[in-house]
């Protein structure tokens, strides 16, 4: 008997639990030719805003030591230009599309939340409260609890989609955010968002990012995503999304294990476009071989010592 990896978040039916990390995958169609978007559980579309912005100025992408350092500022097209152009091409590969949405303020969120709302295409939403790589909005919420709690309140209130809430590693306790969040509304948890790190050229002596800081993401950050996954599915009733340094399928797994109902896989999009699709293999293999029938089995199979 095949095991079934249909999972159920926050509402939403996905026939698998791998979905693209926000700000990884574009708006989908940039990966069409290279994968086949039929086969993900989701795409979560990179960060939009009201208005079009053009992010930080470069360089803003550098690499390091088993990991990924970014500044891009959420570069995006703006809220109305996604819906006039993306989307529909978007939807025509039937897969849920989750928007993820930025602000620089708790207005800017609760106008985008209500322009997504009266939008069918749009199945689920993802505030964004946790971008390291701006200079207002995004980390000022995500790492006050109350205000993170009022943010998502508010959101809640004009929006009837599955509401996901992006967490922030850049905090002292995870599971106070993620409790005050639950409490206020939240449908589900995606975390991890990148690491705040720096990078320096020594022979100028100058930052390698224009931004001087970046996020850092990639397997770099994985055990740390794995940690605080495992602490905060403990301490929420609601599902939880992990992604940090998934990089294939055995990656996947172990979010699983320390027990995210999804994942969501990020950088590993930039060197292997079918990466997705081969985890929901890879994750189907490992599911048949060691006779775990569904992803909430998997779930509990975590053995400690």
């Amino acid at each position: 008997m095949l095991p079934d990896l249909c999972v159920n978040i926050a509402g939403l039916r996905l026939k698998n639990p791998v979905l693209t990390a926000s700000g990884t995958f574009g708006y989908g169609l940039e990966y069409a030719e290279a994968a086949d978007l039929s086969r993900i559980g989701a795409i979560v579309v990179k960060g939009l805003s009201l208005e079009p912005s053009a992010g930080n100025p470069e360089p803003r992408v550098v690499e390091t030591a088993s990991g990924l350092l970014n500044a891009v500022g959420l570069e995006n097209i703006g809220v109305e230009a996604f819906l006039k152009d993306k989307l529909p091409l978007l939807k025509s590969h039937g897969t849920p599309v989750i928007a993820n949405l930025y602000g620089k303020s708790e207005e800017d969120y609760k106008n985008l939340a209500l322009r997504l709302e009266r939008e069918p295409d749009i199945a689920a939403l993802e505030l964004n409260i946790s971008c390291p790589n701006v200079k207002a909005g995004g980390m000022a919420f995500g790492t006050d609890p109350d205000a993170a709690a009022r943010l998502t309140e508010n959101v809640r209130q004009v929006s009837s989609k599955p509401l996901i809430v992006k967490l922030s590693p850049n905090v002292t306790d995870i599971k106070v955010i993620a409790r005050s969040v639950e409490g206020a509304g939240a449908d589900a948890l995606s975390l991890i968002n990148t690491l705040t790190g720096m990078a320096i050229d020594i022979k100028t002596r100058k930052p390698r990012l224009a931004n001087v800081t970046g996020g850092l993401s990639g397997p770099a950050i994985k055990p740390v995503a794995l940690r605080m996954v495992w602490e905060t599915s403990a301490c929420v009733k609601i599902p939880v999304i992990g992604l940090g340094g998934i990089m294939n399928a055995n990656d996947a797994i172990e979010f699983f294990l320390a027990g995210a109902s999804a994942v969501a896989v990020g950088t590993a999009n930039f060197i292997n476009p079918k990466v997705t699709s081969e985890i929901v293999g890879g994750l189907k293999d490992y599911m048949k071989k060691n006779n775990f029938s569904s992803i909430a089995d998997l779930k509990k199979g975590l053995v400690l010592p």
